[in-house]
């Protein structure tokens, strides 16, 4: 699949496109298109920049993610995860960071600091009914199945 990408000026010229790290990679890198480095204290949101906007085609999204890297070493998640970029949106895609770490979180101009995943998707329309057909779970969520393993919790 092709899809259109476009700089949104000349000053990010120098930073990659969306990449994969390996041939077995779903998710392509994102870099931060930031003029100065940027620090998120601890706790802190910081709205990053990427230099870039795409023109997907109707029928797909792209799946704004956190890196798993920075997340278990650093506590830095992309929040709003999978953060959703629409077919028809044609602006910058920038990444919501958080800082869940104990310690200030520095990014460089060209750090990697998510990643996207184009996906596609279904449209459909609601049939709104009186009631739901009965399942064996019904409508216990939030833990109703439990932790442990069936077989563990016959005993």
């Amino acid at each position: 699949m092709v899809i259109p990408i476009a700089r949104i000026s000349d000053d990010t010229a120098d930073l990659p496109l969306p990449s994969y790290a390996t041939t077995g990679s779903a998710g392509m890198d994102v870099y931060a298109a930031i003029a100065e480095p940027m620090e998120i204290a601890p706790g802190a949101v910081a709205l990053v920049p990427t230099g870039i906007a795409i023109a997907l085609p109707h029928g797909y999204e792209a799946q704004v993610r956190s890196r798993s890297g920075l997340a278990a070493r650093h506590g830095i998640f992309a929040l709003n995860s999978p953060g959703t970029v629409d077919s028809d949106y044609r602006g910058e895609i920038r990444v919501i960071l958080a800082n869940f770490g104990a310690e200030a979180f520095r990014i460089q101009r060209g750090d990697r600091i998510a990643q996207v995943v184009v996906a596609r998707y279904e449209s459909v329309e609601w049939k709104e009914l009186s009631s739901l057909d009965e399942t064996k779970r019904g409508s216990g969520g939030f833990g109703s199945t439990g932790v442990a393993l069936p077989e563990q919790r016959a005993q």
